[in-house]
């Protein structure tokens, strides 16, 4: 072992039943590394993180510690006493430490106030999600460790939450190793990459560098990567014509060359295997509705349990609107989508939504999934097909396009992960024509290539949606307005999440000026980096998609804004108020989309001179 690093695994292998999750596999973690470890659902980064910590054997291999290494982990779903309060927690902790009463004390008020925590008294059984991974982050911290191992540690955190635990990670943490799904939080807070994925002939791929930077070595090593199978193929077809005519081994030469062919068509048979990787397939259906005006709220205020969630709002949503909420956990977001849903009434002012309006949802918490019931009964309720855009499809195709594999349809739903439940609920809501999304953290358990594809979905549904996420990178790129809500009743707009963020840093008041410089520094990285495409860098194959529609929906979103403009001089709406400011809103929402695809078609026009320039 070299002599900065702490931890490491060399060629380890882990397997369950049949399937192998990974072989032949190291990793190290040195002084200072600040590893982002990401990779498709069932690729086994869990499994990883758990035999790098000592919790977990690996069937091959070796894991070799540092002496005098201390470890900190965050699972996925901490577990703690039920009836522990915070305090506790902390001090059953560091109970094996060994430390005087008056140290101990001191660091535990450490930990209270790095967490934020109102009242160290608190009962653990009744914290929230995100409180409780609060905990857990701060739990692991208290240890002083020299690495630190964190499974989703952004997985029920709010906004707020997930900007404190980068600071904390940026200014505490020595070195670390984070699996995540939140790219956004990866740019912020990595200098390394790494991905598992079957797909690459190491089982694995590495870079330095934050996200944006991975992906762009990324498609550089996935390009190299056909270039070379394409030259195998050529390789491989000259080979069999050359078996084809019948050569006579008899020769030394000959036999070599046999024997050459038959290595060279099983390495091509590796590759197409490899290449080959599913993708699920999203695409929501739309009822194919003309209506302008799909919601429209006019001063509708609601309360929930005394504490207000909105007062006095104007909202219009229509044909390709697509509303993105933030706001603080417990600030009422979920309350709002069920008003706009029309599952709740509000105490005052008026909803009113289009004749018929198709609204399908996604639940955070999947309640309308049955936990009893098999796979099979969950994706085709009646038979053996479903009814897609008019079309029967077979139910073993169906449950092929959301990734679920043939032994898996007799499963009961309880026993699928969290990923493979989300993509079940995708699956039934797709059968359903809709004129209004409404997804409320759709993102929760779902891998990156699921969030990309997604994503695309989203951008090209042509009804309106209403987005709740903490996946920052999804609501820049999705969202063509925001809402924020604060928790007392107030609501304010924002073009886009930069927008937002910045406003945050500017009524942080006293808390601004102890680490504003800091909290502005990291943003103006964000601003700059947190999408590859504002980098200024190549052309991926996505983005080259991208830019080959980009001028027709700058058109269409022009067109948007003339036919808002026009809305607004309608004689008919002047003496109306709420009318009128609902119009206005909806004409902000117009042009802030314009702005945001000229800048957009910028950053790629730029990124697209740098290709031709290096090709």
């Amino acid at each position: 072992m070299a002599p900065n690093v702490l931890l490491s695994c060399e060629s380890i292998s882990k397997s369950y039943g049949v399937r192998a999750l990974f072989t032949d596999l190291s990793l190290a973690l040195s002084d200072g590394d600040h590893v982002g470890l990401i990779g498709p659902n069932g690729s086994g980064k869990s499994t990883l993180l758990k035999i790098l910590m000592g919790l977990e054997p690996p069937d091959e291999g070796t894991r070799t510690l540092r002496r005098h290494t201390r470890i900190g982990y965050v699972p996925q779903e901490p577990v703690f006493p039920p009836h522990h309060s915070i305090e506790q927690v902390l001090q059953d902790t560091l109970a094996e430490d060994g430390l005087d009463p008056h140290e101990q004390g001191g660091r535990i008020a450490r930990a209270v106030s790095i967490g934020a925590f109102p009242d160290p008294e608190h009962a653990v059984s009744t914290l929230s999600g995100g409180w409780r991974k609060r905990l857990a982050i701060t739990q692991a911290l208290l240890l002083e460790p020299d690495v630190l191992l964190m499974d989703e540690p952004t997985n029920h955190l709010d906004l707020d939450g997930i900007i404190w635990l980068e600071q904390l990670l940026k200014n505490r943490a020595k070195a670390f190793l984070v699996i995540s799904h939140d790219r956004r939080f990866l740019e912020s807070v990595t200098s390394r990459m790494v991905e598992l994925n079957r797909c690459y002939p190491e089982g694995r791929f590495e870079a330095r560098g934050c996200y944006s930077d991975f992906l762009e070595q990324r498609d550089a090593a996935l390009q190299a990567q056909a270039d070379y199978q394409a030259s195998l193929a050529n390789r491989v077809r000259r080979e069999v014509e050359w078996l084809r005519r019948g050569p006579k081994a008899r020769t030394t030469k000959a036999k070599g060359r046999i024997q050459s062919a038959g290595k060279l068509i099983d390495e091509l048979s590796q590759a197409e295997t490899r290449a080959a990787q599913s993708t699920i397939g999203i695409d929501f259906s739309a009822s194919g509705r003309k209506s302008k005006q799909l919601v429209v709220a006019e001063q509708v205020t609601k309360s929930f349990n005394v504490t207000p969630v909105v007062t006095n709002l104007d909202l219009l949503l229509g044909p390709g609107q697509r509303l993105g909420l933030l706001g603080p956990n417990g600030s009422g977001k979920t309350t709002l989508l069920r008003l706009l849903a029309g599952t709740l009434e509000p105490d005052s002012g008026t909803i009113t939504r289009a004749e018929a309006l198709r609204v399908v949802s996604f639940e955070q918490h999947r309640e309308s999934l049955d936990q009893s019931i098999s796979l099979r009964r969950a994706l085709a309720p009646s038979g053996d097909a479903v009814v897609y855009q008019d079309r029967s499809i077979h139910l073993a195709s169906w449950a092929k396009r959301f990734l679920f594999r043939p032994e898996q349809l007799d499963l009961p739903v309880s026993k699928l992960s969290g990923g493979e439940q989300a993509r079940l609920l995708i699956a039934r809501l797709m059968l359903e024509p809709a004129d209004l999304l409404i997804l409320d953290e759709p993102t929760n358990d779902l891998d990156i290539p699921t969030l990309e594809v997604l994503e695309d979905s989203l951008l090209e549904f042509p009804g309106a949606l209403v987005l709740v996420t903490h996946d920052r990178w999804l609501l820049d790129r999705v969202s063509t307005i925001l809402l924020a809500l604060d928790g007392t009743g107030r609501v304010d707009w924002f073009a886009d999440y930069a927008q937002w963020e910045n406003a945050q840093v500017r009524a942080g008041g006293s808390d601004a000026e102890s680490n504003g410089d800091e909290r502005a520094s990291a943003n103006q990285e964000n601003n700059s980096s947190a999408n590859p495409a504002r980098r200024g860098k190549k052309l991926s194959y996505r983005e080259q998609k991208e830019w080959s529609t980009i001028e027709e929906s700058i058109l269409k979103a022009e067109e948007q804004v003339t036919a808002c403009q026009a809305a607004m001089n309608d004689p008919a709406v002047m003496s109306d108020a709420a009318g009128l400011q609902a119009r206005s809103h909806a004409l902000v929402a117009a042009q802030a989309e314009v702005e945001r695809l000229y800048g957009r078609w910028a950053e790629l026009d730029e990124k697209r001179a740098q290709t031709v320039q290096s090709s």
